[in-house]
């Protein structure tokens, strides 16, 4: 049966970028992009495209089975900043969404199933530094208790109905091509826009956070590499460490201003603060680079090259 995939948040952070690889690796018409409102020009125009609520059970089930969907990638999901302030619908629309794709794996409907979790699943109990794959998680924020919850859901479909379910725990994500999305981490997309177009970026965040990040193409490359191996190389149903550097604030900017050098930074943390400090400030993810093979690209250098070369043309003030 040829792979026709369902990417369910196309029109979100990380689902504008992947729907776009995916279509390039297996055809647009393969690839239905889906979102609980219409994409952008160029997201309508490149192939298949649906309005869906992620947790409207008959509404996924009845695309899937429309075009005959092998494989759903659910990138649909609130953001830690934003659920801290909707706790229930965020609990409702990480949770619910998730159900309505692993049932339709369980009842043998779909074939495989891509689910992100991410470091929110760890919290303040957590060992900070290099963080191990197996450790104590007890996540403080919406969000990370909802993703950890996840992970225990996965694994319990694997291994009860045999679920073939793949997850890895992004970090903060960078990106120059879409907005931020609601995260914690989002400083380090926003201080681009900001040194570029006024000169100064005001952080949300203390000078000395320390977070685990990635840029996105990495981000992209990791979800694709985990879909594409054979079953067996996935030892971990829950979720899979990845990581490929971490810095502070303090050191993006001076980063930066080797580029812009009269770019300054000040700081004033507010809540997400507290939600950063409940967070690793480096992981080990040794089990994602021996079991699949995963291999990172980007460092700070690199990252902070490509955006400030890409930034220019998308400026968004």
């Amino acid at each position: 049966m040829a792979t026709k995939i369902l990417v369910i948040g196309a029109c979100g952070q990380i689902g504008s970028e992947l729907t776009a690889k995916l279509r390039e690796l297996h055809g647009a018409e393969a690839v239905i992009a889906s979102d609980i409102r219409e994409g952008d020009k160029e997201m309508m125009e490149a192939g298949p495209f649906e309005v869906l609520d992620a947790t409207d059970a008959d509404a996924v089930e009845d695309i899937c089975a429309h075009y005959e969907v092998t494989d759903v990638y659910l990138m649909a999901a609130m953001l830690s900043a934003t659920a801290e302030k909707y706790p229930s619908k965020a609990w409702n629309l990480n949770m619910d969404s998730l159900f309505n794709v692993l049932d339709l794996g369980k009842e043998g409907k779909i074939e495989k199933i891509f689910w992100p979790s991410s470091i929110a699943v760890f919290g303040p109990t957590t060992p900070k530094d290099n963080t191990p794959q197996k450790t104590v998680m007890e996540p403080s924020t919406v969000y990370g208790i909802s993703k950890q919850t996840g992970e225990r859901w996965c694994e319990y479909y694997h291994n009860k109905y045999g679920v073939d379910v793949r997850s890895i725990r992004y970090p903060g994500l960078i990106s120059w091509k879409t907005m931020p999305g609601g995260g914690t981490t989002d400083y380090a997309i926003e201080i681009f826009h900001d040194a570029i177009n006024k000169g100064e970026y005001t952080c949300f965040l203390k000078e000395d956070t320390a977070l685990p990040m990635m840029y996105m193409d990495d981000a992209i490359k990791a979800t694709v590499d985990i879909m594409h191996v054979p079953g067996n190389k996935i030892k971990d149903r829950s979720s899979y460490n990845l990581s490929a550097m971490s810095f502070t604030p303090q050191q993006i900017a001076q980063e930066i201003k080797k580029h812009i050098s009269e770019f300054e930074i000040a700081y004033e943390p507010d809540f997400r603060q507290s939600i950063a400090d409940s967070w690793p400030a480096s992981i080990n993810d040794k089990e994602a680079r021996e079991d699949w093979g995963w291999e990172h690209r980007f460092d700070l250098e690199n990252m902070v090259k490509e955006m400030i070369a890409h930034l220019p043309k998308k400026s968004y003030f």
